[in-house]
């Protein structure tokens, strides 16, 4: 269905504003040189949103190749205390868990801080792609001068209501006597829609007005021999081979990315535990029915969102073939430093000394190589020394401060040990 407002929650409709903004900017660069068109606005979009989430995308993914060697270590963790619903198992659990997360340099919700950050903006650059008139003004300026007529028309919400419902349009909401809704039904229009609008006699007064707009409009929409309005099921019925070969091509093309792109995807190994091979076994279910699907909505929907989908499957697979790349060449040990560094950097702006490295981590850091190699005995004991320094320093902090607040909890740990 579409959507005459800027809707959403609140962040999502912040998001979808300032794409809205770079839509449009697309859409007016276009025009100046003399393309007219929505179609290939959408896949300029698509690719600009995604090369812009490529940062968010590498570091997911470093997130899960670390997370795939951190597995066999967390599983042996869990099995160790398999059974052991105490409060000091637990406790002793998830400190030896943590433990190996600390010494990989990450944060146990990692992939989680990237996905909700991707996810928003995904939501809102759909949102953007099912309502454009809302958020381009150039295509939505398009529509005024039939709205301003429909508008003075006596009774035209039933009128319209009455043609929607005619017609089947199932993914336009009931036109109201907001002038939002009716440029959302006229939008929504195939070729043949305009030409029956045309025919109310309620309208016949300013039909070379809807004639011509409905010219304006398709002009934009249309791709190739494709109109973006309509169904590639419409198309088949037409009984032309051209327009039945074009309209084959969106579902397929849907399906054929998308497969690409989850082939890209980086695949977690199986391991010996029944829970994650129940979850690896319905992921890749889910893998194979969602490309089906994809092809499936695409026969029904309208081409623009086919032509979305198919642009932002082809930016994502390349997208995936250079992270691949990227992170192929990159040495594990290497991305351990690369982590340890950020996080002692991020410490040191909050003022909290370097982190020290617990006995539970090093006992369980016996499957990795050193992470400095080049690191000689005297630079280990001067960094040790310094951390040992910044501890001593950090244990006169001021009262209140964050730093005062983990001596507290250091404190608190020593003690239960000592016990």
């Amino acid at each position: 269905m579409i959507l005459a407002t800027k809707s959403g929650t609140p962040i999502i409709g912040q998001i979808a504003v300032v794409m809205g903004w770079i839509m449009n900017a697309i859409y007016k660069v276009l025009d100046a040189v003399g393309i007219q068109n929505i179609g290939l606005c959408i896949i300029i979009f698509s690719i600009l949103i995604y090369l812009c989430m490529t940062p968010l995308q590498i570091k997911q993914q470093k997130f899960s190749k670390l997370s795939a060697i951190m597995q066999p270590e967390i599983q042996k963790i869990q099995k160790k205390y398999q059974g052991k619903k105490d409060q000091d198992s637990m406790m002793k659990m998830q400190e030896e868990t943590q433990a190996v997360y600390q010494k990989y340099g990450v944060s146990a919700t990692g992939s989680c801080v990237q996905l909700a950050i991707q996810m928003p903006i995904l939501f809102a650059l759909y949102q953007v792609i099912q309502n454009i008139p809302a958020y381009v003004g150039s295509v939505y300026n398009v529509f005024n001068g039939v709205c301003t007529k429909i508008l003075a028309v006596d009774g035209f919400t039933d009128i319209i209501n009455n043609f929607i419902a005619d017609n089947k349009m199932t993914r336009v909401r009931q036109v109201t006597d907001n002038a939002d809704s009716i440029v959302d039904f006229l939008y929504a229009l195939s070729p043949s829609q305009w030409k029956s609008l045309q025919d109310i006699s309620q309208f016949s007064g300013f039909s070379d007005q809807i004639s011509k707009t409905a010219s304006e409009i398709q002009k934009m929409q249309t791709f190739g021999v494709l109109n973006i309005a309509d169904q590639p099921l419409s198309y088949i019925k037409t009984g032309s081979l051209i327009l039945i070969i074009a309209a084959l091509a969106i579902p397929l093309l849907s399906w054929a990315t998308q497969m690409l792109n989850l082939k890209l995807m980086p695949q977690a190994a199986p391991s010996g535990n029944n829970d994650n091979n129940a979850m690896a076994s319905s992921m890749k279910t889910m893998n194979t029915v969602m490309p089906l699907m994809s092809a499936f909505f695409c026969f029904t929907f309208p081409v623009g969102l086919g032509i979305y989908w198919i642009a932002s499957a082809v930016v994502r697979s390349i997208q995936q073939l250079l992270i691949n790349r990227h992170l192929n060449k990159m040495n594990i040990d290497d991305l351990v430093n690369e982590n340890m560094k950020k996080m002692e950097a991020k410490r040191a702006k909050e003022g909290l000394p370097p982190q020290k490295i617990t006995n539970q981590a090093h006992q369980s850091a016996r499957n990795i190589n050193k992470i400095d190699k080049g690191m000689s005995g005297s630079d280990e004991a001067s960094r040790a020394k310094k951390v040992e320094e910044a501890y001593k320093n950090a244990s006169h902090a001021k009262a209140g401060s964050i730093t005062a607040k983990a001596n507290l909890v250091r404190d608190y740990e020593e003690r239960n040990k000592k016990k």
